[in-house]
């Protein structure tokens, strides 16, 4: 219903750039109205409600304002944000009708920033800049309604997808032709197994549904970030705490170590906290093995206190070793019995076998004075008969602190 290319003016000035100067202003007052009015927007976490749903709040407001200044309805590509946005609310369970009342307040308070300037004269503009509120409002409403319930049904079908048949059935050992006839799926000739231990956000312990949303969110950003490794969906399991993931493996390459220790940096920035990983790469006959194997790894990672990140055996194969059932743990453990009820001594020990047996490092780890981490290895030898400064003995003491954490574990 275009007239002509004059600006809309109400209160003495073009309405679209009196808008659009106060977004910053009122996106503000739009946000502090959903905390209040909307309980499920209080639940979010404090920095999505900043974030996301600020931004989509600012970027409504300026539609709006574009929309007056050309006289004419929105482009389908001018929504996209919103619909994505809708997405994400979609997988984080936030309810349809809250997502359009929030939208119904926007716009509300942003038609009351216009007309409270209004005067009689501005009466045919005032008119037809309702019209335009009302069209965008019909546009925002489809939008957003079609791409909420589109991703609702991705995630209730994939709940059922065969790719959770096909995940299950690599990990039991089924024979890969009975998995192609029943899942209808065909598996890759390789898979990276992984499992995964996530730490919680700080968000998972607020009070209540936000602690549940925090949660839903962090899964749904490991999903992602899995997903985005191979080009392809990854096979998974997960929950808030993390779980196993198969990573198809393009042949005849084979994933360079430095790339999937890339992409748990990536996902613990991601999911905003810290992530432990242990990943072996196998064919799908060997899938229930590598899962088992990388299971125990990171169990033997965090019992062990060894920082975030990924590991492969390799990098514990000392303490992998010796954590298997064998007569020679009791052996290997008794060497330190010496030092039972000195703390200080098993302290200083494991710090200096840590720090490949540098005393100055050992003592800024220790906080202590050289001397001391000196007086303490010394009186160490004189309990044990084993000398921490000599390699041997060096080794046979790491050897028994593994086996004394195992038998205590």
């Amino acid at each position: 219903m275009t007239r002509d290319n004059t600006p809309l003016c109400v209160g003495g000035g073009p309405v679209d750039a009196r808008l659009r100067a106060r977004v910053p202003a009122l996106t503000r007052r739009v946000v502090d109205r959903l905390l209040a009015e909307l309980p499920v927007y209080a639940a979010l976490p404090p920095e999505e409600v900043a974030g996301d749903i600020a931004d989509i709040v600012q970027r409504s407001l300026r539609l709006f304002a574009d929309v007056l200044q050309r006289r004419g309805p929105a482009r389908d590509d001018e929504l996209v944000r919103q619909r994505e946005s809708a997405a994400q609310r979609a997988e984080e369970g936030v309810p349809l009708d809250a997502i359009l009342s929030a939208y119904q307040i926007g716009t509300a308070m942003g038609w009351e920033e216009i007309s409270a300037e209004a005067r009689p004269a501005d009466l045919a503009d005032v008119q037809e800049v309702l019209t335009h509120l009302f069209v965008l409002q019909r546009q925002l409403v489809s939008a957003v309604s079609a791409a909420y319930l589109e991703a609702r049904q991705v995630l209730d079908v994939q709940e059922h997808a065969p790719r959770h048949a096909l995940l299950a059935a690599l990990l039991a050992g089924e024979p890969l032709e009975g998995i192609a006839r029943r899942t209808g799926l065909r598996p890759a000739p390789r898979y990276v197994a992984m499992t995964l231990h996530v730490a919680p956000h700080p968000d998972e312990h607020s009070p209540g549904s936000r602690a549940r949303i925090a949660a839903r969110r962090k899964i749904r950003r490991l999903q992602t970030a899995l997903n985005g490794f191979a080009g392809e969906p990854a096979l998974t399991a997960l929950d808030a705490g993390g779980g196993t993931a198969l990573l198809p493996v393009p042949v005849p390459e084979e994933p360079a170590w430095a790339a999937l220790c890339g992409l748990i940096d990536r996902t613990a920035l991601a999911v905003g906290a810290p992530v432990t990983a242990a990943a072996a790469e196998a064919a799908p006959d060997g899938l229930p093995a590598a899962v088992a194997q990388t299971a125990d790894i990171v169990e033997l990672v965090r019992r062990t206190d060894r920082p975030p990140g990924l590991y492969r055996l390799a990098d514990v194969l000392l303490d992998y070793q010796l954590s298997r059932p064998s007569e020679a743990l009791a052996g290997l453990a008794e060497l330190l019995e010496p030092l039972a009820g000195r703390p200080e001594l098993l302290h200083t020990l494991e710090t200096y076998l840590a720090r490949d047996l540098d005393r100055r490092g050992t003592a800024a780890a220790l906080h202590v004075h050289p001397n001391t981490v000196d007086y303490r290895i010394r009186r160490i030898a004189r309990l044990t008969g084993l000398t921490p400064t000599a390699p041997a003995d060096a080794r046979r003491l790491s050897a028994a602190l593994v086996a004394r954490r195992t038998l205590r574990a």
